[in-house]
């Protein structure tokens, strides 16, 4: 792929997520469980490859029965419009009501589910087990937001190394199959910044964005900066089984949100208290780095290039998606697809850009901490209760068709002054001096 350029991908928004004894599906709740004739008009967009859904919770209805009718039909389309499947089974999702992601065996029940699903599609290339390992340990065990809902740093390690697991035999089990069956992982991931007292706290948690990608090959062992923390909470034994059988990925899917980037400071009395937060040394708030700096850093740009120097494997941008107006979308995709193709020019080997929630998505505006039923248009609009496709979705048919795709003129409100809520930079060094 070097040097060919990016090709356009997409995918659903899907994520079932628990909150106590309340599942949220995605699927269901953009109506797309309902309506095959989607997967129609995903192909009309021009895209070679969706990231699609045979999650866990979905599909083992109850311990040891499967039901494969919603996916054998939505698999069968697929393959018929000549669309390539990235088949994901975990997303955001803490499995069936029998196991949860702190469970010793919620790994081996995932592969159980990944052999199932790849006897039945054999001829399925591309996998995700766990979508944003990293992200779902976060929300669920150390800001207590999705079930099991813990607030506590050894469960949510525990949480992501049985994640990591979890990949890892899913992955086994499906090249039993498949030999050539390739990982596709996907992560949030962004930069921190901050001022020169928060430096420990920007530095730990640029090495946790990583930990995904470092985990699954084999990188966490001795020398790793985060290696003696998970030793000290009792799981070295568990590093030192993943280290000596790791599962690089073939793709390192990088998704990137506008709130990805975050800023950290510790002059408390300049930022709302709900931005407020702590480590053991220090208190500071965390912020979208894209309200405080000024010249905002980070990017498309950055982030692919900081991945292709630290790993050397193939990317793709799994998911870019903004919930704003479509022309500022479309500023916002075509942002992502330039630096990748610049990039792919210069010898970066990137596959893809997924244009992500191609049906929108919902709460997701408050992490789906609530049931509000707020609703933001990805290329279709579904709020009318049948999908329309908007401005983006005409956007991307041309640009998947190699045709003029020039963006709305203008940039978008986040390279715009206005976007600034705080103003760090004030402030002479050294407390203004940002921490690489």
């Amino acid at each position: 792929m070097t040097g060919c350029g990016p090709v356009l991908w997409g995918g659903p928004e899907c994520t079932l997520n628990r909150i106590g004894d309340v599942w949220r599906d995605q699927t269901r709740l953009s109506g797309h469980h309902d309506r095959i004739d989607d997967l129609d008009r995903f192909a009309e967009l021009g895209l070679e490859v969706l990231r699609y859904p045979v999650l866990w919770e979905r599909t083992e209805t109850a311990q040891g029965v499967w039901d494969w009718t919603w996916p054998d039909r939505r698999l069968s389309r697929l393959r018929s419009l000549g669309v390539r499947p990235i088949v994901g089974l975990l997303h955001h999702g803490s499995g069936p009501a029998w196991t949860d992601l702190l469970d010793p065996g919620v790994a081996e029940g995932l592969a159980r589910h990944a052999a199932r699903t790849a006897e039945r599609y054999s001829w399925v290339r591309d996998w995700t087990p766990v979508n944003e390992p990293l992200t779902t340990a976060r929300f669920s065990a150390l800001y207590g937001h999705w079930y099991p809902h813990r607030t506590d740093e050894r469960d949510f390690w525990l949480a992501l190394l049985n994640q990591i697991d979890a990949t890892r035999l899913s992955m086994k089990a499906i090249r039993r199959v498949n030999p050539e069956a390739r990982l596709v992982q996907t992560e949030d991931f962004g930069a921190t910044y901050g001022t020169a007292p928060c430096a420990s706290q920007v530095r730990f948690e640029n090495d946790r964005r990583l930990m995904t990608w470092d985990l699954l090959c084999g990188r966490v062992t001795a020398g790793h900066p985060l290696f003696p923390r998970l030793v000290s909470f009792g799981l070295g034994d568990r590093l030192a089984v993943i280290s000596e059988d790791p599962c690089p990925p073939d793709v390192i899917g990088m998704n990137h949100y506008v709130t990805s980037d975050r800023f950290l400071d510790h002059r408390l009395d300049r930022y709302p208290p709900a931005s407020h937060g702590a480590n053991a040394e220090l208190a500071y708030a965390d912020v979208e780095a894209v309200r405080a700096m000024s010249p905002r850093l980070g990017g498309w740009r950055d982030h692919l290039s900081r991945l292709w120097d630290r790993y050397g494997l193939p990317l793709a941008v799994t998911e870019c998606h903004i919930g704003a107006e479509p022309d500022e979308q479309i500023r916002w995709f075509h942002q992502c697809w330039r630096a990748a193709s610049d990039l792919s020019a210069e010898g970066v080997t990137i596959e893809a850009v997924t244009t992500w929630s191609l049906l929108g998505a919902i709460d997701w505006d408050s992490l789906l901490t609530r049931t509000q039923g707020r609703y933001e248009a990805g290329a279709f609009d579904v709020s009318s209760g049948q999908p329309v496709a908007g401005d983006l979705a005409r956007w991307l048919t041309g640009l998947a068709r190699r045709e003029a795709s020039d963006p709305p003129a203008g940039g978008g409100w986040w390279s715009h002054e206005e976007r600034r809520c705080f103003h760090p930079e004030i402030d002479d060094p050294p407390d203004g001096v940002l921490a690489a």
